[in-house]
């Protein structure tokens, strides 16, 4: 070997051992959290202090900025990239040589360091490894396109035009969009109704770091069309009359871990701005670095970071409406993330006579939860293209945005429900609620049935008592009204024979369920001088 061949081949060599890397640092703390906990309005919207106060959601130190003090220092400190942010999870998603973002443990106010490659979380690092750059498939879940439309099939199996022909529509709720893009929506005839009406509150484009949101792909667009699309006779979207924020999380170019980060940070602003639902029509499981890649064990609700800032979002207030993925076919067939998020609705696909389609990514989560939650119609379904032409497609992605504009007007008919309670009602209208399956999960909701079971509890009880999750592996929770210090639950099986009771302490409300058997049961919860009826499914 020349000494020429052997220059390259040592600098290629150290090159593989250098590359850039991604990491999470968190942080220990946030010293400016008695100043904005005492003045919120510095770090969110009314409208979504609003919200939380309808749901009983206080405030904590997770909705404190990170300090900025912190942000500084690591990036004076070295010659990684601070490429986005997590209030929530105090955290920055850095890029740089694996030194640099290692000598950032150094900082006091550091708590720990997540590399996206998990082998260097072990500090077992090979030294022969070069990272082999894999191209992963970038047209997210848009499978084929016809030029066809008709959008009554959709709606109408989820009962959902009933409750369009009851005005409940969308109105008074806002839905963000994270997608890989928005073009055409400024101009497309498709979208002029949204635009006559205002009902497109602006966006932010985080992968360029501008509000230039009606750029980079298409897909947004047409999941966009699922729920906020009109043209007479073609198309009616789930939720025509919502308000609608737009953000690209998704970057077409490359599939890397800083897109979860993305996400996260978007679903941060949302929540600042007191959006009620967030649609997510993307999927992470593999990486262009394998490396970055996840396993289906990491399936669990909790490794993700994606998944982690979905359950986040739950707890304030927010619905997250999840595709379940377009796996199903492959070697690999089950949820990615955030799909596996334990508070999200994950929504899987099926025809036009509510048939599992093959596509659609299954369950359960690898911690055995029911998952996908619910389905909706994925093959065929009618969308718009960036020109305003209805066309149909397939993919898991319109299925999410099609139940997320239905569960969006249910809430808008039910305003004073909770998030939880949302949830939950959406569940238990569905056709498999009772045998839930690996392919369609609780099956295909009917929103006229949620909303006549929403109607027919006494509006203090809906706004009141809440059990949750529902359904329950081990632990189920129950929020009391207010001023109710006790409460007796009553567990009844299908023969309404008393399977059991409990004494629910509303200091403590959490009951253990380990030792009850799989199966559906009627509860009847008593408190004070009043009560409250429903179902509860233990997994």
């Amino acid at each position: 070997m020349n000494k020429k061949l052997l220059f390259v081949f040592i600098f290629l060599f150290s090159y593989g051992i250098q590359a850039q890397e991604d990491a999470w640092v968190y942080f220990n703390d946030k010293p400016d959290a008695d100043f904005y906990l005492s003045n919120p309005l510095q770090m969110l919207s009314q409208r979504a202090l609003d919200r939380r106060t309808s749901q009983g959601i206080s405030l904590n130190e997770s909705d404190v900025p990170i300090s900025q003090n912190y942000i500084d220092q690591v990036v004076a400190s070295s010659e990684i990239n601070v490429l986005a942010k997590s209030k929530w999870l105090n955290a920055l998603h850095v890029r740089g040589l694996q030194t640099d973002i290692e000598a950032i443990r150094n900082f006091s106010f550091v708590n720990r360091i997540e590399f996206a490659d998990r082998n260097l979380n072990s500090r077992t690092v090979p030294t022969n490894r070069v990272n082999e750059i894999q191209n992963v498939n970038k047209e997210l879940e848009v499978l084929v396109d016809f030029n066809y439309g008709n959008s009554a099939n959709q709606i109408q199996m989820l009962n959902g035009h009933f409750l369009h022909q009851q005005d409940f529509t969308g109105q008074g709720k806002i839905i963000a969009v994270m997608d890989n893009g928005f073009t055409g929506v400024n101009t497309a005839s498709s979208f002029q109704r949204l635009r006559d009406n205002n009902l497109i509150l602006g966006g932010y484009n985080f992968p360029d770091r501008n509000t230039s949101i009606y750029s980079r792909g298409s897909h947004g667009t047409n999941v966009l069309s699922c729920m906020g699309g009109f043209v007479d006779n073609q198309l009616v979207g789930t939720a025509p009359d919502a308000h609608y924020y737009l953000f690209i999380t998704e970057d077409i170019n490359s599939e890397n871990p800083v897109e979860e980060s993305y996400w996260v940070e978007a679903a941060e602003v949302a929540d600042s701005l007191g959006v009620d639902v967030i649609n997510t029509s993307l999927g992470y499981f593999a990486y262009d670095n394998p490396n970055y890649s996840y396993t289906y064990a990491d399936m669990n609700g909790t490794k993700a970071f994606i998944s982690r800032g979905a359950d986040i979002a739950f707890s304030k207030g927010m619905i997250c409406v999840t595709s379940a993925g377009n796996s199903g076919a492959t070697s690999e067939p089950h949820i990615g993330a955030p799909a596996d998020a334990i508070y999200t609705l994950t929504i899987g696909a099926v025809d036009a006579s509510e048939n599992y389609v093959s596509f659609s990514s299954i369950g359960p989560s690898f911690d055995g939860r029911v998952k996908p939650d619910v389905c909706a119609k994925g093959l065929s379904a009618t969308v718009s293209n960036t020109s305003g032409i209805i066309v149909t497609s397939n993919g898991t992605s319109f299925s999410s945005p099609i139940m997320a504009g239905m569960v969006t007007s249910f809430w808008s008919a039910v305003p004073n429900l909770t998030n939880a309670e949302v949830v939950q009602f959406v569940k238990q209208s569905a056709d498999l609620y009772a045998t839930p399956t690996v392919f369609k999960g609780y099956g295909v909701p009917d929103f006229q049935l949620a909303l006549n079971n929403a109607l027919s509890l006494n509006s203090n009880e809906m706004a009141s008592v809440v059990l949750y999750p529902n359904p329950v592996n081990d632990k189920l929770q129950v929020n009391l009204p207010n001023n109710t210090s006790s409460a007796k639950l009553f567990l009844y099986n299908n023969l309404g024979q008393q399977v059991n009771s409990y004494v629910v302490d509303a200091t403590n409300a959490t009951i253990y369920l380990e030792s009850l058997a799989s199966g559906l049961y009627f509860y009847q919860i008593e408190f004070a001088n009043n009560s409250a009826k429903g179902k509860l499914l233990k997994l």
